[in-house]
């Protein structure tokens, strides 16, 4: 989360005293507060090692949703956690608030020993939740008599018994921004706070006031926080780096709530909860050429070329032109996105598309391809990562339309590349393999087995690179299975070498 200008002085300072500087981090995760994705563009220039393996979550097909979150299948991992039950729809928001607590307070006394938060965007909605909490222990009698207090955020009253999170780092009392806590003792000057790591704490108001309760938390207060179990309350604010964070918290199991006022149909949660507002480097962009400098002609006797006395002078912007005077290309989009379009508006209404609808569409993908191959295709895949590309290019708009189509087949080239890079290594190590067991060389057979074992778990944050190698799965010695995954038939695949191997 750092930014551009920080990182700048952090490496300038180490420069100067010749310290060593390590970063860790996760680029898919929240973004940068300040302006710049620096942790990414060192990763990507300068190499990274990249931990695969997902250990906090307790069960499989969690971790697996784990993975689809961090590669941005944010509608595949909420399908499964909506098949598991733990996704749930309400009327109005402030019902999915009122089930939230509802089902947190349930948890409570089912689970009492387990470690619990409730997460959503605004600091609003966190003040809601915490009092809700709050209100719901009140009921219950387990906390102690209320002490008024003035803290960083304002009048809060405290009891023995709250929850409380700490909100800025202070190394004298060893807390930091998230640490959590149970209230021991509160008086009108300070507290005493057992720490969720066993240690008691003590301090005056005066003299560090940054403490709130602890019940719910802003998504960006969590990142690095590893709990029991999860309450999500989703708003519009959310993108797919604040659902990765929200969604991966939890050892055991994260409940997701929201409110049909603010996502009226699963659809449209699932597109809040998958844009993609990852923040961008200068560097990110190549420099335009720079135009070549014509050699310069013998003067000639031409008439004194008058300046526009309207230069510079700004007038009305006019429309853009219609369907009938576009270009063949920008004719093609609009007639593609109008199409997508009255099909996205069916199945909104979840209703099936008509005939005429399908063929229209057909019809404008075939066009689109005639004025550039694979064009459908790379405009689909633009359109499915930015929804709102469909409207623009159906009024006609279709500049940022065909930016993005030329993105996504820059990105597709690439990713055939990448996966002809990919088949050829895993033949040859899976030959090297093969040939290291019957030549009975079971350290050379181990050491070809663990580059196998790389190679299958490293396109998972390449979800391009991932569906060009299932398309080619025959390629790597596989037969597409049902309910499988390639990483799967790969790992399936090693495991039964290996035995075979031992067995030998």
């Amino acid at each position: 989360m750092i930014g551009t200008r920080q990182m700048e002085r952090v490496m300038r300072e180490a420069e100067k005293r010749g310290a060593k500087v390590v970063l860790v981090g996760d680029p898919e995760q929240l973004q940068a507060i300040e302006a710049g994705a620096s942790f990414r563009s060192i990763a990507e220039r300068h190499g990274a090692v990249e931990i695969t393996t997902i250990r906090r979550q307790s069960e499989e097909w969690q971790r697996e949703a784990t993975r689809q979150l961090a590669t941005g299948r944010t509608g595949e991992a909420l399908a499964a956690y909506e098949d598991a039950g733990h996704v749930h729809a309400a009327e109005t928001r402030e019902d999915a608030r009122a089930n939230l607590i509802e089902r947190w307070d349930t948890d409570r006394q089912a689970h009492p020993d387990a470690s619990r938060i409730i997460l959503t965007h605004t600091n609003d909605e966190v003040r809601e939740l915490n009092e809700a909490a709050r209100n719901r222990l009140r009921v219950a009698q387990m906390l102690g008599q209320d002490v008024g207090l003035t803290v960083e955020r304002g009048e809060r009253a405290f009891a023995s018994g709250d929850r409380v999170m700490f909100l800025k780092n202070e190394r004298s009392l060893g807390v930091k921004n998230g640490t959590l806590g149970t209230i021991e003792h509160v008086s009108t000057t300070g507290m005493r706070v057992r720490t969720d790591d066993g240690r008691s704490v003590a301090f005056d108001i005066k003299d560090y006031a940054h403490v709130d309760h602890g019940y719910a938390a802003t998504i960006h207060k969590s990142q690095g926080m590893t709990v029991d179990r999860v309450h999500v309350l989703a708003t519009p604010g959310l993108d797919r780096h604040a659902s990765y964070v929200a969604l991966s918290r939890h050892r055991t199991q994260v409940d997701l709530h929201y409110g049909k006022d603010d996502f009226a149909e699963r659809s449209r949660l699932v597109r809040a909860l998958s844009r993609e507002r990852g923040k961008d480097m200068v560097s990110d962009y190549t420099r335009a050429p720079e135009r070549v400098q014509k050699p310069e002609r013998e003067p000639k006797n031409e008439p004194e070329v008058r300046r526009n006395p309207f230069a510079g002078m700004r007038f009305k912007v006019q429309p853009e032109p219609t369907i009938q005077h576009a270009q063949p290309l920008d004719a093609a989009v609009a007639r593609y996105g109008r199409a997508l379009r009255d099909i996205d508006r069916m199945q909104r209404q979840r209703l099936n598309p008509i005939i005429s609808q399908v063929h229209a569409l057909d019809r404008a993908a075939k066009s689109l391809d005639a004025q550039r191959p694979h064009a459908a295709e790379d405009m689909y895949a633009a359109m499915s990562k930015d929804p709102s590309l469909i409207d623009e290019a159906a009024q006609g708009k279709s500049t940022r339309a065909i930016q993005a189509m030329r993105l996504e087949s820059e990105i597709r080239i690439a990713a055939d590349e990448r996966a002809d890079r990919f088949i050829e290594e895993w033949q040859t190590r899976t030959r090297q393999f093969l040939r290291m067991q019957k030549m009975g060389d079971p350290l050379g057979a181990e050491r070809a087995a663990e580059r196998i074992d790389y190679l299958s778990k490293s396109f998972h944050r390449d979800p391009e690179l991932e569906s060009r190698l299932h398309r080619r799965s025959y390629e790597l010695g596989f037969k597409p299975r049902e309910g499988s995954t390639l990483s799967r038939d790969m790992q399936d695949w090693i495991s039964r070498s290996r035995s075979r191997g031992l067995e030998r």
